[in-house]
């Protein structure tokens, strides 16, 4: 689902070839101001290049797979999702720059799809972030919906609204304010894991394996690593399914039950969270009116997602400020809407 923390990008249209963006964001490598040498508009071949600062590339990638003409623009970015906290900051900007040229160009970007939109800015960060990542992040960001979370088929892209409107649910994102950096190299590791597994099996992706499957690798002995990292990929999609399901019947139990089924698997299977993390998805469970939680993000640190009954809230921020090992940031969250023009 998409949460209320918003990425704005202000500006304008300038003539000449460069273009000027300023960000205001305090954990953002310096400088915090850089210039931007535009595509050459005859042969509309993009000369920026990623490099330093890093901020700087998920916006350079933007502009590169841009769909439409491409202006020199003057801009600031503001942000008040969390950096490196596994909540997509990275997203939020790559998706405000498309949608900020769309604001550039006017009616005319209107013809392209969001899928192709959000698929533009992936793109940007496999290109220009190096980050190897899914499609997941940058389809909320452009297609979230107020009241709703986003199922999303990663194979046909596809993707269908869920409600989830009840005033009585909250969903709680809890910073474990562990930084992390993600520059690839435990996200493709596994990737190759799983792309090994499927390859034993003699399938095109796990998307199409079963739980027998892993019982077949278990007994050709596969590499344990690999086969725990297909586990979690077999299992996450059918939780997934079923919490679809979920939502849809309004069974938050169920919902919850799934939320911690796929906290253990990815702490085990992808092992990809951290003790932190952990401390704080088990303080959780043990307060009252909490129906799940779970990491979120990349991993390695970043925040938790927990799904508690309204008049618990306070309460279970108490207990985890109490017992919580650091010093968490906490943010209570409905369903918010995806990205969006402002006129100013």
């Amino acid at each position: 689902m998409a949460l209320p923390m918003v990425t704005v990008i202000v500006g304008s249209k300038i003539s000449g070839e460069e273009s000027i963006v300023v960000t205001t964001n305090k954990d953002a490598d310096e400088p915090k101001k850089i210039t931007i040498e535009m595509p050459n508009k005859s042969s509309l071949v993009c000369v920026c290049r990623p490099g330093k600062p890093k901020w700087a590339n998920y916006i350079k990638g933007v502009i590169a797979n841009y769909i439409g003409e491409k202006p020199s623009f003057m801009a600031v970015v503001m942000s008040s999702v969390p950096t490196g906290g596994g909540l997509s900051s990275s997203a939020a900007l790559e998706v405000a720059t498309y949608t900020f040229l769309d604001a550039l160009n006017g009616e005319q970007a209107y013809s392209v799809m969001p899928t192709d939109k959000a698929l533009a800015c992936q793109k940007a960060e496999h290109d220009y972030a190096g980050m190897p990542c899914g499609v997941m992040d940058q389809f909320i960001s452009m297609m979230g919906c107020k009241d709703h979370a986003l199922l999303i088929d990663c194979r046909t892209l596809a993707s269908h609204q869920v409600v989830l409107n009840d005033p009585e649910i909250v969903i709680l994102i809890t910073n474990s304010n562990v930084k992390h950096e993600l520059t690839g190299s435990e996200y493709s590791s596994r990737r190759k894991q799983c792309e090994e597994a499927a390859l034993l099996i003699k399938k095109i992706s796990l998307r199409d394996a079963t739980k027998k499957d892993i019982e077949y690798l278990k007994s050709i002995n596969t590499d344990k690593d690999v086969v725990k990292r297909a586990r979690h990929v077999v299992t996450e999609i059918e939780r997934t399914t079923l919490a679809a399901q979920a939502l849809k019947e309004k069974n938050y139990v169920k919902f919850g039950e799934l939320m911690i089924e796929s906290h253990r698997s990815l702490m085990t299977d992808f092992e990809v969270s951290c003790p932190e993390v952990d401390q704080l998805v088990d303080i959780a469970l043990k307060s009252e009116g909490v129906l799940g939680s779970r990491m979120t993000g990349g991993g390695f640190g970043g925040c938790t997602v927990t799904m508690v009954y309204k008049q618990y809230t306070e309460k279970l921020i108490e207990n985890i400020q109490k017992e919580y090992s650091g010093k968490a940031t906490f943010y209570a969250c409905q369903p918010s809407g995806g990205a969006k023009i402002i006129s100013i």
